[in-house]
């Protein structure tokens, strides 16, 4: 008797659940879901090319560009935990990041995961803590002071250190990663900027330096935190073991360089941001404490040195692949030195160029824009659902869900960007008369900078500073893909190169152009 009651309720309670999970199903749209996994099978067997694989998700939808999918078919959990909304429609990020900004914070899943790397900081705090550092750092931001500062450590590491190893590279006629060099230069270049210590990793030799391995380590174990089940990094994080053990010892060297770096701040104020923060109070009138210091100094080190340096490593590889576009930033380029350091062309390259002239580089930036357009340095973000909510499409968004806006898929849908979206195509950024640089009209086709109140703050330095850095390799150098070397996406928050950027370097013979050379 007791054995059919069982068989009863067991079948009962699978009848329940299979037509539970048939309404949940028929409402998705998204990948194919299955019973209890949900369509996490379909993620894992398309991890290695995640982007592209959610950009043809979002292309099946036609216009809509938004579907929804669940990762966790278990009631309750379905609905919350393990819901996706994924989209890459304007309309709709535009009201996740400006018109309902309070409703789509960062939130507690992402906030735990990079808490102890970044704590309460600029890139992982919501609400009046992230205001009190935004309104600071907006202030400084503007400021021309910072702008020269940047523009000081800037063209020192091209001068002294990547053109060295350029040089080097070219006259041996070795290859050099360009990834490799340019991460390391932005890396330099922002903890300059950020807390006045120069880390030297762009050096001749290449060193390993502590506190850049350690960065690295304890990033990429942090963002594994993201990857799986908050429970299970918890308990690796409790047993001291794997990515949670790695991330432990990276954080205390990380701990250590930020602690000597605060106090020699503290010993002589410089015009760095980190002695720009010692100086402002909080939101309760009190200044920073230390811990607080070193968290927000950290945000600006993560922020400011993949992005510029994956945007820069991509730049060179579609310019490579597209000569016209590569005659025309020389021409521009020569027009601009021809005007500031007259017809030598070798007074040019003696120097970087300064920001005033990459000011003038208007080419320059829509390869910039048309590159981030194409593969942005953040392809997907985040957001989590306070309320209950719908979105312009009609989309309806339901409380403690996730939302995922594309960037990534966004520059590759034809009803944003028309029928030759994949096409690398500056000009599309220039005026009709192409003396300008345009940004679209509407501003929420384009998010590599974001939007809304988390507008990237940086961007104007981020611009001139990859301008910089392009003139200095271009102007002395023509690259070309070593043989046999594969460029493909590393699957992670920061869409770098797996492999790197290996080139080789062949020196370019400048001449000064003629009216009739000169772009239109």
């Amino acid at each position: 008797m007791e054995s059919v009651l069982v068989f009863y309720t067991l079948t009962a309670a699978i009848s329940a659940y299979l037509l539970w999970f048939w309404l949940l199903a028929r409402n998705l749209n998204g990948p194919k879901t299955w019973p209890l996994v949900g369509s996490l099978p379909y993620l894992f067997m398309n991890r290695s090319r995640i982007h592209d694989w959610i950009a043809k998700n979002l292309h099946s939808t036609g216009i809509a560009a938004t579907y929804q999918t669940c990762t966790i078919a278990i009631p309750f959990f379905a609905r919350k935990a393990g819901f996706y909304t994924v989209t890459c429609h304007p309309k709709n990020i535009e009201h996740i990041l400006r018109t309902r900004f309070d409703n789509y914070p960062k939130g507690p899943t992402w906030q735990v995961a990079f808490h102890d790397l970044l704590g309460q900081g600029i890139f992982n705090s919501d609400g009046e803590t992230w205001l009190i550092q935004r309104k600071t750092a907006a202030l400084e931001f503007t400021t021309r002071t910072l702008r020269q500062a940047m523009a000081r450590w800037v063209n020192r590491t091209i001068r002294t250190r990547l053109w060295v190893i350029l040089e080097k590279a070219a006259k041996e006629h070795t290859a050099v990663d360009l990834q490799d060099l340019l991460l390391r230069l932005t890396f330099d270049n922002i903890c300059g900027l950020t807390f006045g210590k120069d880390p030297e990793t762009l050096s001749p030799d290449l060193p390993e330096n502590l506190f850049a391995i350690a960065f690295d380590s304890a990033t990429e174990a942090t963002l594994q935190r993201l990857l799986y089940p908050g429970f299970l990094w918890r308990l690796k994080k409790i047993f001291d073991v794997g990515a949670e053990n790695r991330l432990r010892k990276s954080l205390q060297v990380v701990e250590n360089y930020m602690t000597e770096a605060l106090e020699a701040r503290k010993e002589a104020p410089s015009d760095d941001l980190l002695s720009r923060f010692m100086k402002k109070r909080d939101s309760d009138g009190n200044f920073f404490r230390n811990s607080v210091l070193k968290r927000i100094a950290l945000n600006f080190v993560l922020a400011g040195r993949d992005t510029s340096s994956v945007a820069l490593s991509w730049f060179f590889w579609l310019v490579m692949n597209t000569p016209r576009v590569e005659e025309t930033i020389i021409c521009e380029l020569s027009t601009v030195l021809q005007e500031t350091r007259g017809k030598d062309t070798t007074k040019w390259i003696e120097e970087p160029l300064t920001f005033d002239e990459a000011d003038k580089l208007i080419y320059l930036k829509a390869a910039f824009a048309e590159t981030l357009r194409l593969y942005p340095s953040v392809p997907e973000d985040f957001k989590y659902v306070v309320s209950d909510d719908v979105l312009p499409d009609g989309t309806y968004l339901p409380a403690g869900s996730t939302v995922t806006y594309s960037i990534y898929s966004m520059g590759r849908m034809k009803s944003i960007w028309g029928e030759d979206c994949l096409e690398f195509k500056p000009e599309r950024w220039l005026s009709d008369g192409g003396d300008r640089f345009e940004s679209p009209k509407d501003g929420y086709k384009f998010m590599a900078f974001n939007g809304g109140p988390r507008t990237c703050l940086g961007k104007d330095l981020a611009y001139l500073q990859m301008k910089s850095v392009a003139s200095a390799v271009l102007l002395r150098y023509r690259l070309s893909l070593v043989p046999g070397h594969r460029v493909e996406q590393k699957m992670s928050l920061t869409l770098f190169m797996k492999n790197g950027l290996r080139v080789h370097l062949s020196p370019r013979e400048l001449v000064a152009p003629t009216k009739a050379s000169m772009p239109a």
